[in-house]
């Protein structure tokens, strides 16, 4: 143990050293499988002998170790049990014993532990926390309270339930009373300690938490202790809100310290309260909102505030919302006041932002978007001046104008306070735009007060013309466009859109970044018919020459960070290939140099995921339009760059590559596997491939695009059992049973059947026992559309009698129970059209052409046929090639984590029976029609006798 100790740790080591980390992680991989390697890694982490960022590497480990592999998908332990009682008895040990870092990765270890084991099968947990909490010792307390509120912090996003309330009810009957005597004896180390500089950190570190844990524990209900003890507990909120001391300032203008992050807290459950205990708190509301009045008044405009001002400001907001509390701010003095002590010092910008304008004008951009500046100053000062007009619209529009006006002639007097309009413009944006501002279409509702288009065309038109305005003047001209896109008409989006693209020109970083954010955001917009604000006609004449320009503005500096730091660009160059569509394929070679010129420099470090997964987009759109035209040109030439990828095993890019190697087998079905194909088969079926469970959905629509184009070759090859090995380890995966079935669809219809025959009863055995020991609706669902497909496919050898012939292989008679009480009542159920069409199909065959059910099952004859006509009577809609990417935007929020499709590339689908025609009653009727007459009136004369009077008539019109 203690060599494999060192081991271990020797691999951690190596893990932080870029020439060793590839090698050192496959050969972690292999340790984690030997038993009592999670130990390894506390005992690690617990160890003073190691060297600190050994040890948090440990605990980083030891973190993704317990993510990946301490329960699986049924919450079963898959770890031996003494092991999982070691780990939960000495979590809570060395929580309070390591550096602060290091904690906080263990503390999200406990947090994944409690996810699936809190409370009921680590009921001592609150017991034992509570057993360490000690008075006035903040040593001990921050690793115990660090622990609950890496717990209790899940509690907030939570829906309400029986559960929810039952589990905070037993935390609340064990921590509730003992964290508020904490928190007492706090308050007075805190006042014994005030000239202690490390005490006072330590204690303001607990504070810190305690507040955390404030609204952790409140965020559902006001807990009944909390209740009775309001008065004391307001008394300490509005005591550390205004409390100072020097020894707690940091000297850092950029850096907030513990002191900025207490008080923060502190409004952030002062919000809380406001918005749903006002019963019990409102007596101590007038209090909060005038120290937060004076405290904004004379706050510093360093950015170590921000955190805190927008805080504030919340919390204010959340007070105007409230009726009785909103009439405060109506008085024309008390508006004025607003806007000139707290509106106008936030909004203004500051030194520190054009410094970021500068010097990181990626970070400026994040910060400045719609959106993705929740924790700014001017956010939280523009949702409060909002909530105030939507109060008092017309006195705060009047107000707020004023200023506006004020700016501007400030500005027009003297051109070179350009600040000045910056401040007006963002004046009137905020008060201008009302309502959520969406993804699309952005804000949608304005103030009736006043004129988007005149300000527009007044104040900000000029900005893009002209060259000498500052570069954040252009970029507010271009940002108004952006936020009121929906707004701006159709005739002057035709006037502004070459003056953006000009824009794409600038010098300036963030005005050029801009300019293809609204560029991507345009191309997007619809108007009120649904058609594009901007034609695809008016963008293909310039698209080359505005894809070499995006293409070299981020190939800028080549060097693998710098190139991937801007995805705006890149979803830009994205959106243009999908508005141009097949209109690439005359230049397409220029546009495949720079794809592969850029995948090849990422590939060496992946470090934005937003820029990758929108080059991986663009790369998707590209293939989709350009492929169909040049399917060798393009295979030839992504192979090698993909292929590295694949041998360098670049693991964030790997689920991206194999949709995109699917997408170019796709878009030549007709075509043979070439080589280069050929060679991935083997390498993409080895198990460890399947191992990451984000792979999956991509392999297996690259597996079932190979099989399309290569069945020949697979079957030459003795290929087909390791693909039938896949398909039987996905059916075992809950939440994977679909790309189980995709996968032997794909088998179904490419191999010949006597190719197939002898694994069919293997196959049936594995989906039933599937079927009875863990039955989803899921489950459910694809195995009767799974036997509809059989039934259906009638033209490669298949029927209902050869399904049931394999059932009857894996046990007698199975069948009836099994049509009876799963497929029948279950085909109702199918809800996407070519599903319901296949079972429309499957369902009419086997009336015509079964010899089971004329002969073995004629009650069940019936009973189909009744289900038949059931389909019909709610017709499934014609199967459209729906253009998936002209109807959903590619927006970033769910890539990152796992598999995330490629929406460019999303699989079409596509229907085997296209040739019944688009009214399936009608086919229906011709099919039982010839049917009858092959058989000599066999069909009617079930119809008669097996029918009711009212089915038969409604079959007899369908036949007639």
């Amino acid at each position: 143990m203690a060599d494999n100790l060192g081991a271990v740790a020797q691999l951690l080591a190596a893990t932080l050293d870029p020439a060793q980390n590839k090698q050192a992680e496959l050969a972690l991989r292999e340790e984690q499988k030997k038993p009592g390697y999670s130990l390894l890694l506390l005992q690690i982490t617990a160890s003073p002998s190691y060297p600190v960022h050994t040890r948090l590497s440990s605990a980083l480990y030891f973190k993704n170790f317990i993510k990946n592999n301490y329960t699986d998908e049924d919450g079963n332990y898959t770890l031996p049990l003494e092991e999982v009682d070691t780990i939960k008895r000495e979590l809570v040990n060395l929580m309070v014993s390591v550096p602060a870092n290091i904690q906080t990765q263990l503390g999200e270890a406990v947090s994944l532990i409690a996810d699936s084991d809190f409370y009921e099968r680590w009921d001592t947990l609150v017991d034992d926390l509570v057993s360490r909490l000690q008075s006035k010792n903040p040593a001990v307390n921050n690793g115990v309270l660090q622990v609950a509120h890496s717990i209790f912090k899940k509690w907030r996003p939570a829906f309400q339930s029986d559960a929810l309330y039952t589990e905070i009810n037993h935390v609340l009957n064990k921590f509730g009373t003992p964290f508020l005597r904490i928190l007492e004896d706090l308050d007075s180390y805190l006042d014994e300690n005030k000239s202690n500089k490390e005490n006072l950190a330590l204690g303001f570190q607990q504070l810190n938490l305690m507040i955390k844990l404030l609204y952790d524990l409140s965020c559902h209900d006001l807990p009944p202790m909390f209740e009775e003890n309001i008065s004391s507990i307001a008394q300490i909120l509005l005591k550390y809100l205004t409390y100072d001391n020097q020894l707690l300032h940091t000297d850092d203008d950029t850096e907030a310290g513990s002191l900025e992050y207490v008080r923060a807290g502190i409004f952030e459950v002062l919000t809380l309260y406001v918005q749903k205990y006002m019963d019990d708190f409102k007596n101590f509301v007038s209090q909060f909102v005038n120290s937060s009045w004076a405290f904004l008044a004379t706050i510093g405009q360093e950015t170590k505030y921000d955190l805190l001002v927008s805080r504030a400001l919340n919390f204010l907001t959340s007070v105007v919302n409230m009726p009785e509390q909103a009439e405060a701010f109506q008085a024309e003095a008390t508006l004025k006041d607003i806007i000139e002590k707290v509106i106008l010092p936030s909004v203004s910008l500051r030194e520190s932002d054009e410094e970021l304008f500068e010097d990181e004008p990626i970070e400026f951009i994040r910060r400045d978007l719609e959106g993705s500046d929740t924790d700014t100053r001017r956010r939280a000062a523009t949702d409060f001046l909002r909530k105030l007009a939507e109060k008092f619209e017309e006195s705060v529009t009047q107000s707020v104008l004023k200023y506006t006006q004020h700016y501007l002639s400030e500005y027009a007097n003297n051109r070179s306070n350009w600040k000045a309009k910056d401040t007006a413009t963002y004046l009137f944006s905020a008060i201008a735009a009302k309502g959520t501002a969406t993804a699309t279409h952005g804000v949608t509702i304005t103030n009736p007060l006043v004129s988007i288009t005149d300000y527009f065309q007044n104040y900000l038109a000029a900005d893009l013309v002209a060259g000498e305005e500052h570069p954040i003047l252009k970029k507010d001209a271009i940002k108004y466009l952006y936020v009121f896109r929906s707004v701006i008409t159709k005739e002057q989006w035709q006037e502004v859109v070459p003056l953006l693209v000009n824009q794409l020109g600038s010098a300036n970083y963030v005005v050029y970044t801009y300019a293809a954010i609204a560029v991507e955001k345009v191309l997007y917009l619809p108007d009120k018919q649904g058609q594009p604000i901007v034609t695809p006609s008016a963008i293909t004449p310039l698209a080359k020459d505005l894809l070499e320009h995006i293409f070299s503005l981020i190939e800028k500096d080549p060097s693998p960070p710098k190139l991937q730091e801007n995805e705006f660009l890149m979803k830009c160059a994205m959106r243009v290939l999908i508005v141009i569509k097949d209109a690439v394929v005359p230049f397409m070679d220029t546009i495949l140099q720079h794809l592969v010129k850029i995948t090849q420099v990422i590939s060496t470090n992946p470090s934005n995921p937003r820029f990758y997964y929108f080059h991986f987009e663009t790369m998707g759109a590209f293939i989709r339009f350009a492929a169909p035209a040049n399917p060798d040109r393009l295979e030839q030439a992504l192979y090698p760059p993909f292929a590295a990828i694949l041998q360098g095993d670049v693991q964030e890019f790997m689920p991206y590559v194999f949709q995109l190697f699917a997408a170019l087998l796709e878009a030549n079905p007709s075509g043979t596997l070439p080589n280069y194909y050929q060679h991935l088969i083997g390498p993409i079926l080895m198990p460890v491939m399947w191992e990451q469970r984000g792979n999956l959905p991509a392999l297996v629509r690259l597996l079932s695009s190979i099989i399309s184009r290569g069945s020949q070759y697979i079957l030459e090859n003795h290929h087909l059992e390791p693909v039938l090995g896949v398909f039987q380890k996905l059916i075992t995966i809950k939440n994977h049973e679909n790309y189980a079935f995709d996968l032997l669809e794909s088998v179904i219809s490419n191999f010949p059947l006597p190719a197939l025959e002898q694994y069919f009863a293997q196959i049936m055995t594995v989906i039933l026992s599937r079927l009875q020991n863990r039955k989803t609706e899921g489950l459910t669902l694809r195995f009767v559309r799974f036997y509809h497909f059989m039934s259906a496919h009638d033209d490669k050898g298949y029927s209902a009698d050869f399904f049931i012939q394999i059932i009857d292989k894996v046990q007698a008679d199975m069948f009836t129970p099994l049509y009876l009480t799963i497929i029948l009542p279950e085909t109702q159920k199918l809800a996407r059209p070519l599903d319901r069409k296949t079972a429309v199909l499957s369902l009419t065959k086997t009336l015509a052409n079964s010899e089971a059910f004329a002969t073995r099952y004629k009650k069940g004859w019936g009973l189909t046929c009744e289900a038949l006509l059931k389909l019909l009577e709610l017709p499934p809609v014609p199967v459209t090639k729906d253009d998936v990417i002209i109807e959903h935007d590619v927006e970033d929020s769910a890539f990152g984590v796992g598999f995330t499709a490629l929406n460019t590339i999303r699989q079409q689908t596509l229907d085997p029976w296209s040739d019944t025609g688009d009214d399936l009653k009608a086919w229906v009727g011709r099919y039982l029609k010839e049917a009858d007459t092959k058989t000599n009136g066999r069909v009617s004369s079930f119809a008669q006798e097996r029918l009711g009077a009212e089915a038969t008539a409604v079959l007899s019109s369908y036949i007639a």
